[in-house]
């Protein structure tokens, strides 16, 4: 009894004393910003016929669905054309500062605004990269994913760095940020913007709040509870939400692996076979003949497809095996990026796989390219130095640094 009751203990200690897998959590961010950086990018000279007032889906066609389902879409609220561009512009340049994690709290909420207002916006577009999008955007808002490799990290240890000389460190962009936001919301909820579902301006609010009342027990109060207790829930959110994100990847490849079993063509070995010779999956059509000219081949992927997603979530207590299964199910992904024309949802997939990566891997990853880095810049100053042993920006006490816990 006396040794469960300790590991029992140890384990709650470890879920509320820190938040778990900083560097998966920030390949997790960093990997989604892009995902969808590169699409609205892609995209930009078709905006308007994708998410716009000259797509099909017209804005009244929009309208209607929304007020049937609740869903939250900023661009439900003008169908102005300046409105749209705003809402767009926003959401690239939310995806373009989380990606580089500058204020990664802020910017998490509004790349989450970003991904629903367009996506809710026009239902039919996109494929299921956009569903993983959708759901991780979401999860995004609570992990305290700029504790490594991101702007907030460095200006976390840089303030540290002043403290230690004796100098006074005030955070001005924080407040006025917080500020700008609360506005937005009361001006939002005030008119009737948020009506509908209530999920997402639940989130919204307690984002808004949460940041008050972190930067507020950061500056006025002498004693170190407070802060200790808005640690630990932080933690606790953040250790839930890499949790969920594990288990939707576990879900998405078991669905997927078992919906495949049921199927006659992935029984008999040949499924891979009619997807490369569809003209809509065929950006390299001599590409798909020759990888489908051998029947070897073809069989050996569709079996071997099944077998990685429905065993993936049985390996994950297996460091070695599931190391591979990783590699395998990333080229995979890879490889649907090339040949089927799908790279948004391949990077998506990615990203989401990038939260089983080893710590060892991701660490050796970042001195790598702090290497590179230096290499090509020899007499610029690294943005974010290879981490060697815990020096994350916990360490840098991020709370007093301003709204970037």
């Amino acid at each position: 009894m006396n040794r469960i009751s300790l590991s029992v203990s140890t384990a709650i200690a470890r879920v509320t004393e820190s938040a778990l897998a900083p560097y998966q959590s920030a390949v997790v961010r960093i990997g989604l910003s892009l995902t969808w950086l590169l699409f609205l990018l892609r995209e930009f000279p078709h905006r308007e016929e994708l998410y716009g007032p000259d797509g099909p889906w017209s804005w009244e066609l929009g309208r209607r669905l929304i007020d049937g389902n609740g869903a939250f879409t900023a661009l439900m609220w003008s169908d102005a054309r300046g409105w749209f561009e705003a809402v767009y512009l926003l959401a690239v340049l939310a995806g373009l500062l989380l990606l580089l994690g500058w204020r990664t709290r802020t910017m998490s909420v509004l790349f989450m605004v970003g991904v629903l207002s367009l996506q809710n916006r026009s239902v039919f577009m996109g494929d299921g990269g956009d569903n993983v999008l959708h759901l991780m955007s979401i999860y995004l808002v609570f992990l305290r994913c700029g504790q490594v490799w991101s702007l907030d990290a460095r200006r976390a240890r840089r303030a540290a760095e002043a403290r230690a000389r004796g100098e006074r460190v005030t955070d001005r962009v924080g407040p006025v940020l917080w500020g700008v936001s609360g506005a937005a919301l009361v001006a939002a909820t005030g008119t009737g913007r948020l009506d509908g579902d209530l999920i997402v301006p639940v989130i919204l609010w307690a984002a808004w709040a949460a940041q008050g009342l972190w930067w507020a027990v950061g500056r006025l109060t002498r004693s170190g509870e407070p802060r200790i207790l808005l640690d630990v829930v932080t933690n606790i959110l953040h250790n839930g939400a890499l949790l969920v994100i594990m288990a939707e990847a576990c879900l998405i490849y078991a669905t997927a692996g078992w919906y495949k079993i049921q199927g006659s063509r992935w029984q008999d070995g040949t499924a891979v076979y009619y997807p490369l010779h569809l003209e809509y999956f065929s950006p390299w059509p001599a590409l798909g003949d020759l990888l489908s000219s051998s029947g070897t081949m073809v069989m050996l992927v569709t079996y071997g497809t099944v077998l990685v997603q429905v065993a993936f979530p049985f390996t994950l207590f297996n460091r070695r095996v599931k190391n591979v299964l990783l590699v395998a199910m990333m080229t995979e992904h890879a490889a649907i990026a090339v040949v089927l024309g799908l790279p948004f949802f391949s990077l998506a997939m990615i990203a989401a796989d990038a939260v089983f990566l080893p710590t060892s891997f991701l660490r050796r990853l970042g001195g790598w390219t702090a290497r590179v880095r230096e290499a090509a810049l020899p007499r610029a100053r690294a943005a974010v130095p290879e981490q060697r042993g815990p020096r994350t920006a916990e360490d840098a006490e991020p709370s007093r640094v301003g709204f970037t816990a």
